[in-house]
């Protein structure tokens, strides 16, 4: 089950507090966490990163992060009164470029951008809408493109920007990517494919 306080917080108050396992997310003055993930979600989030990064990163196009944070600070066009915004998309695509480094030139800690492609893996105790609004949250402030998948129903819900959300089930349907990926191909049956040992 998700948990959420009920006081309300600011960004910066959010930010101070330690990590929790699962994540917590920031989220119109609110922290909810999200929920423990399980073996569905585990093995199509694995298997995801793996096979996207197996495409992009030999060739330096992008990285897919696992659990990655993504931090809109206050000002950043956020509709939270409390303002801005801090989410864990379960997966964060980065074109190459604008991977964050730090002064060492190695991967950032701190990611105060839009991942360029956003995926969400839905849990059984999760709200659609919750995650939803993630989503629509990330391409609103930068996003190229948005996936939501749900492993019990094994259907994607697209999301390209300023477009209608595409829901894709039959097996044989390709799952468009953004172009900044175009070398990565993937069916529906092959995506929830991964499922069976």
């Amino acid at each position: 089950m998700i948990k959420s306080l009920t006081k309300s917080f600011i960004l910066e108050e959010f930010l101070k507090l330690p990590e929790t396992k699962p994540s917590s997310e920031y989220i119109n003055g609110q922290i909810i966490q999200k929920p423990m993930p399980q073996g569905k979600h585990s093995i199509l989030q694995g298997e995801l990163v793996s096979n996207i990064n197996s495409v992009t990163k030999p060739q330096k196009i992008a990285l897919a992060f696992p659990e990655l944070r993504c931090t809109y600070p206050a000002g950043s066009r956020s509709s939270s009164v409390y303002g801005g915004r801090s989410i864990v998309p379960d997966i964060a695509v980065f074109a190459w470029e604008r991977i964050l480094l730090d002064e060492r030139g190695e991967v950032a800690n701190v990611f105060k951008t839009s991942p360029d492609w956003t995926i969400e893996i839905l849990s059984p105790d999760q709200s659609q809408t919750k995650v939803t609004g993630n989503i629509l949250h990330c391409l609103k402030h930068g996003s190229r493109f948005g996936w939501l998948i749900d492993p019990d129903e094994h259907s994607v819900l697209v999301y390209p920007p300023k477009q209608q959300p595409e829901l894709l089930q039959e097996e044989q349907e390709i799952l468009p990517v953004p172009d900044l990926v175009n070398g990565f191909q993937l069916t529906v049956g092959q995506l929830f494919g991964w499922l069976k040992l």
